[in-house]
This record gives C-alpha cells, structure tokens and sequence, in this order.
C-alpha cells in the first residue's frame, strides 16, 4: 500500500495543480469548488464499491483533483471579502476546515469504537454528507471577476454583443450585412481571446517575479514549501506507523480520535494567531527554526518508541506546530504582499512544495526507488525537520543580531542627536 498506491497521489497532485489553479481562475471558482465535490463523492464510491491495486491507484488519482481543487476555496473567499479582511478570513477559514476535519474524526472514531456502523455504512454516510455539501456549493453566488482572466474594465462592462437594428421592411441587404459583420466579430473575438489570454498569462509571470523579489517573502516561502513537503509525507504515512508500532488486530485504535484532537488544537492555534501581537520581522525565524527543531523531536519520539500512546502525543504536537507556523508564515506573506495576488503566491510555494514531496516519495517510499520501511522512512522525515530547523534557526539568530544592532545605532543616533540640540542651546 505504502509503496504502490500512495505515490500515486503525490504525483497526480503535481501534475494537476498548475492547470486547475489556472482553470479556477478562468472559471471563476465556483465551478471548481462543484467539481470538488464530485471528484471527492467519486473517491469514497471508489473505496465502498471497488477494490484492488489499480482501482485504489485511480482512487488515489481522483483524490488528487480534490486536493488541487483546494486552491479554488480560499480563492473564491479572497474574491468576495474586501481587501482589509483577507487576514482575518484565511485564519476563519482554515479554523473553519479544522473544525469540520475534527467533527469527522469525532464521528468517525465513535461509530468504530462502539460498532454503531460498518466502514462501508460509514462510506455511505460520507456520501450523503458530500452530497449535502454539493448542493450548498451549488447555491453559493457567482462571482463575476477573477483575479486574471476575468479582471473588471474600467468602465464595469463587458464587451460584445451585437443589437439588431433593421426596419419593419425587412431589408435583406442590411441582414446579410449584419450577418458579415457578425462573423468578422466572431473572429476578432477569437484573436482577442487568445491575444488576452497571453496577456493574461505574461503579467502573471510579472507578478510572480515582482511578489518574490523581496528577501523576507523568499524566506518565508522557503519554510513553506520545505515544511508543506514534511508535513504531507508525515501525514500520509502516519497510518502505517501506527500499524507497525500497534497493530489494529492487537489493539482498539483511536486513530480518528488523535486526529480530531490534533486537529482541534491546530484550529485553536490557528485561530489563535490572528491576535498575537509580536514583530514576526524579528522573531519569526526564530520561531521557524525552534519550533520546527521541536516538531522533529516529535517525529523521532514517535520512531523510536514502541507506545502507540508516545506516537499519538507525537503526532498531535507535530501537527499543531505545523498548523500555528504555516498559518503565521500566510499571515506574513500576505502582509508583505505589494499586490494582491495571494491566490498566486499560495499556489507557487504549494507546487514547489510538491515537486519536493515528488522528488522524496521517489527515492525514499517508490517501489521503483529505495522502498524502504515505515520506520527508516520516518527517520528520514525526522531529519529532513532537523535541518529545516537548523537552518531557520541560524538564520533567526542572524536576523537578530541585526535587528538589536539597528536598534543600538538608531538610540546612539538619537543620544548625539539630543547632545548636540543641548550644546546648541
């Protein structure tokens, strides 16, 4: 499982998220965000209905458009709140995901530890409730611009479309006139389309270029992506350490709850973020670097201890860590933003993020590259956070030096300078 089906969602995940986040965009997301529920309804029909190696790896596949549909609902949110709430709304937003994975884990955990339904009675549940969400997708109103391919004009309205004007006579000459004049405009508009899409396309790369040009956005990004990369490799797999470490056949699992307490404490700390008053410009390296240094600690407590109790604590203090740090680094990279092009920042260190997770999944866990075992695969991800946090942690430390350096030269400045306004008077 781990080494044949797995992969396929690392790989079908970064191939598919460039073209879906350029066709949210084209679409003006709601569509997606409807497809999003029919790929995930077709992923749980696939696992009640269907079983064996190729149809888990399809499943797997579908699984994929669901996650790279993700972009399409932060999207569609930043596209309906005004500007000076796009802070407040990431942080509700991703407080609002984690409550709901927590509510599913709760419920989850609870019909299995007191046999209230099968697993497959629970796959039928997960149907109707993904078929609720479907309908509320579909009620949700349209947006009527996009960040690129669908930008409002300057005078609000749209171009195209041509009225009729002809006499009650019925003149067959000023008809066929009209009919001319609408296949030229049919084909103007078919050259406008594609000179616009590559407009559209090239200032997007100028935007991309001008979002990146700042050092402190490089930085963060960069923790993003290397961090993103750990996390869903640790994520994925988490379930077959829990099986090494305690076998299911051995021992009632909780599994879903440990999920729906890491993630209530990921919502709380996420939630949490949106009101700590703190100069992240000074510190948060240095948070970077420490609290990623304490997530792997985490990951090779869960390694090397053979509790399954030591790796559920592992793995819901990991997780949290991850939720507080990510959701401060979108924090900061919003607000270093000089345009608003989040949805294109977001989505840029998610894709490198992938093509990491892509480059680690075929060496470490492929069965055509090392293949190697749950745990040394998690020895791995332990060490893979351990330079993370080296990393970010000298850096912090640097940054710090110049920051109390800049503040020792702005107060002597500020000392000569009223020495010199004293022996002036």
């Amino acid at each position: 499982v781990a080494n044949q089906i797995f992969p396929v969602w690392t790989y079908s995940y970064l191939a598919l998220l460039v073209p879906v986040f350029l066709l949210t965009d084209w679409l003006r997301y709601k569509p997606v965000i409807v497809f999003q529920c029919c790929a995930l309804f077709g992923t749980n029909a696939l696992l009640l209905w269907f079983g064996g190696v190729g149809v888990m790896q399809a499943m797997q596949f579908v699984y994929a458009m669901v996650t790279a549909c993700d972009v399409a609902y932060f999207s569609y949110i930043y596209s309906m709140v005004a500007l000076q709430h796009y802070l407040k709304a990431t942080s509700y937003c991703r407080t609002a995901q984690l409550l709901g994975y927590t509510v599913g884990s709760v419920l989850g955990q609870l019909l299995v530890s007191f046999s209230l339904l099968s697993y497959n009675n629970i796959l039928v549940l997960t149907l109707v409730l993904i078929s609720i969400g479907m309908v509320t997708a579909v009620l949700l109103p349209m947006p009527r611009t996009s960040m690129f391919f669908h930008q409002r004009g300057e005078n609000g309205e749209d171009q195209g479309g041509l009225t009729e004007e002809g006499t009650d006579n019925g003149d067959t000459l000023k008809t066929g006139k009209v009919e001319a004049d609408e296949t030229e405009t049919s084909k103007s508009t078919v050259l406008f389309s594609v000179a616009g899409c590559c407009s559209t396309l090239l200032q997007l790369w100028k935007d991309f270029l001008q979002c990146y040009s700042s050092r402190e956005m490089l930085y963060w990004s960069a923790w993003w992506a290397l961090s993103t990369c750990g996390y869903n490799q640790t994520v994925n797999y988490v379930q077959a350490l829990w099986e090494h470490v305690e076998p299911s056949s051995n021992f009632t699992i909780y599994n879903g709850g440990v999920e729906a307490v890491s993630n209530l404490f990921g919502a709380v700390t996420a939630y949490g973020v949106g009101f700590i008053q703190l100069d992240w410009s000074c510190w948060g390296e240095l948070a970077l670097g420490s609290l990623s240094g304490l997530g792997a600690a985490s990951l090779f407590a869960m390694v090397f201890s053979a509790n399954i109790w030591i790796c559920y604590t592992g793995y819901i203090i990991f997780k949290s860590l991850y939720m507080f740090l990510i959701t401060i680094a979108m924090f900061q990279i919003a607000a270093g933003l000089s345009t608003e092009r989040y949805a294109l920042v977001f989505g840029a260190n998610t894709f490198i993020a992938l093509v990491l997770q892509t480059i680690l999944t075929s060496i470490v866990v492929d069965s055509r590259g090392l293949s190697l075992d749950i745990v040394p695969q998690f020895i791995i991800y332990g060490s893979y956070f351990s330079c993370i946090a080296l990393l970010f942690l000298l850096r912090g430390l640097y940054t710090f030096y110049l920051h109390r350096k800049s503040q020792k030269q702005e107060t002597g400045e500020q000392q000569n300078h009223i020495i010199y306004s004293e022996q002036k008077l």
